[in-house]
């Protein structure tokens, strides 16, 4: 059973992917604005709803080990994995913006969460946790990080439209907004409920084989929930979509962080291991390494294959220790 349903999973996670990113891109272009803003928001909204709700019920039912894992493993594996999968698959060419508003914005996310959740190191308390003071902060990071997106999207239609008008242009677009829309819904509906059925099966596969809770979050979890922002971002690059495929990345890391792990430790207190201020830091380098990238190689902000296959392995060095501490 469990294996059933990690196959039918990985079908609706894969066939949702493809509805979504032509869906997106359609909308884009619908509204004048570019793929990565919506990437940013509707498709990184759309596949961290996964993280979402395995944080919602892990909070619900008292089981932090799995929610603060969840969160930190997603991102180390929405950068070093997945961006370096899509990577691989075709090299991303980063905007600008992205470079020196959106990666640094999910750089000062890690860093902020890393603040609140150290109470011990910080202010010598007993415990370390994130308390629900603490997840009301992250929710206004998070209206900040939403206010700063829609204001750039609304610049940058205006601009679109201003440049159109002088131009005698119309935008080329023969999908229908209700189409689009229909492809993005169809699109997040399968990811959600595939992603699901695949953390599902690989949880019950990874209890009967006795792995810790904390260390299921960081890897099986964390990578279950990260595979609709895998098959995502992957297929974006398979179309030469760049924009979405790193918006998608960037996008849910901040969502991962402000939005998701604000509303889990609004429900419930989530404690914090010593031991996760290691996958704190791996998130990060990530973001570093991410930003380093993007200024070495034959051309200047563009993530290349072999930067792609550096991401992946490190990612697998990072799950082997994981692992291997337990």
């Amino acid at each position: 059973m469990n294996l059933i349903l990690l196959a039918v999973g990985l079908v609706l996670v894969v066939k949702g992917a493809d509805w979504l990113v032509d869906g997106s891109s359609s909308l884009a272009k619908r509204l004048k604005v570019s793929d990565l803003i919506i990437g940013l928001t509707i498709v990184a909204l759309g596949t961290s709803m996964p993280e979402l709700v395995v944080n919602i019920f892990s909070s619900v039912n008292k089981n932090p080990g799995i929610a603060v894992g969840n969160i930190l493993g997603s991102n180390i594996a929405n950068i070093f994995l997945i961006l370096g999968v899509a990577a691989i698959i075709y090299p991303l060419k980063v905007k600008n913006a992205t470079i020196w508003k959106e990666i640094p914005f999910s750089l000062i996310a890690i860093i902020v969460v890393g603040l609140l959740a150290n109470d011990i190191l910080i202010d010598g308390g007993l415990v370390s946790a994130l308390t629900r003071i603490d997840g009301l902060i992250l929710i206004c990071f998070f209206v900040f990080f939403l206010y700063h997106t829609f204001n750039s999207a609304q610049k940058e239609r205006k601009n679109r439209h201003e440049m159109a008008k002088e131009a005698n242009l119309l935008p080329a677009e023969k999908t229908s907004l209700a189409k689009a829309i229909i492809l993005i819904t169809s699109g997040l509906v399968f990811l959600i409920l595939g992603g699901n059925w695949i953390v599902q099966g690989a949880i019950s596969l990874a209890q009967a084989l006795g792995i810790s809770s904390s260390l299921i979050g960081l890897t099986i979890v964390a990578v279950g929930t990260s595979f609709p922002e895998l098959v995502t971002s992957a297929v974006a690059a398979w179309k030469k979509k760049s924009d979405i495929a790193i918006g998608n990345v960037v996008g849910s890391n901040i969502f991962n962080l402000f939005w998701v792990l604000g509303i889990s430790s609004i429900i419930y207190p989530l404690p914090f291991l010593a031991s996760n201020n290691f996958d704190i830091l791996m998130v990060i380098i990530a973001s570093v390494l991410l930003f380093f990238f993007m200024f070495i190689g034959k051309k200047k902000h563009v993530l290349e294959r072999w930067q792609g296959f550096l991401m992946v392995l490190i990612y697998v060095v990072y799950i082997v220790f994981s692992v291997y501490r337990g």
